[in-house]
């Protein structure tokens, strides 16, 4: 069998357009269409359904597609594989990643493991910490950057972070934390740091409106609330950081968000650390040695050294 046109058929599926196909992987429109004429006649019976708003499998498809991905990923192992013992470096390695604030050191990474490993194309996939790692587990990422979660078979520690309670910049314990910053001026005017006294118990996110991030998913936040035993008064929900935020500043509630993500969003809101204080760490999770392709193994002893 063709891993080629399989490859193709995969990706038919995910965009839901087999024009989206032949411009992602090169090919002409009429290109793709004998490929999956070809696969379809090869197999015994029809695998998509077309329509004028694009393609979906069939129920005989849906029940092949666990071993055309496998198919795919073995046929990838043992493209790179041959390179290795040619002596080449070559493959494609999908990274996902949680948090956009490490996306300008990542870019950088990047870039410089593709000088330095030509054949190699890198590709980043977004998710919350518990998607990645099971997509990682599933294989179907080579590695991330999350928060850290149980399962993941290698942990890299980039660093510590926060979570914070995110207010809008008129909310009393805001005021009370611009009174107590005015109190502490220098005889010169000049703002002295007040030792970040103030602090947002835990508890209060079961009395204010809360401005839930990701509903339904488990994230650094729910985490936090079920190990603290709180219940957050949810009065609005979005799976967008910057939509939080904006609500938040327009006076519509609080809400809660790790510190290296509230670092972008800073206008007409006030970040407060939680009573008790709530840590998290973010790390790269890596799969077993044995589970990693060549080209994933390469990208991960070049971050490794990196990190040191």
């Amino acid at each position: 069998m063709d891993t080629e046109r399989v490859r193709a058929l995969l990706c038919a599926i995910e965009d839901g357009s087999l024009t989206a196909v032949s411009e992602k992987l090169g090919y002409t429109a009429s290109g793709i269409s004998r490929m999956m004429a070809a696969l379809e006649e090869e197999t015994g019976f029809p695998l998509l359904v077309r329509s004028r708003s694009g393609v979906t499998p069939t129920e005989e498809c849906r029940q092949l597609l666990p071993v055309m991905q496998d198919l795919v990923r073995t046929a990838d192992r043992y493209h790179q594989l041959s390179g290795e013992i040619a002596g080449l470096s070559r493959g494609t390695i999908r990274i996902g990643s949680s948090y956009y604030a490490y996306y300008d050191w990542f870019a950088r990474l990047i870039a410089g493991f593709e000088r330095a490993y030509p054949g190699i194309r890198v590709e980043i996939a977004e998710g919350t910490s518990t998607e990645l790692l099971q997509a990682m587990q599933d294989l179907e990422v080579d590695l991330c950057i999350i928060s850290e979660r149980a399962g993941a078979a290698d942990w890299i520690p980039l660093t510590e972070d926060e979570l914070l309670a995110c207010l809008p910049s008129q909310h009393p314990l805001a005021e009370r934390l611009r009174t107590a910053g005015d109190s502490q001026r220098d005889a010169s005017g000049r703002h002295q740091k007040s030792g970040g006294s103030a602090r947002f118990p835990v508890t209060a996110f079961a009395e204010e409106n809360f401005i839930e991030l990701y509903p339904g998913k488990e994230t650094d936040n729910s985490r936090m609330f079920r190990r603290c035993g709180v219940r957050p008064r949810v009065r609005y929900r979005t799976s967008d950081n910057y939509a939080a935020y904006a609500m938040v500043a327009a006076g519509l509630g609080v809400t809660c968000t790790n510190a290296i993500i509230g670092e972008a969003f800073t206008e007409d809101v006030v970040y407060l650390p939680l009573d008790p204080p709530q840590k998290v760490q973010i790390g790269i999770a890596l799969p077993a040695a044995k589970d990693m392709s060549p080209a994933a193994r390469r990208f991960a002893e070049y971050a490794k050294d990196r990190f040191r």
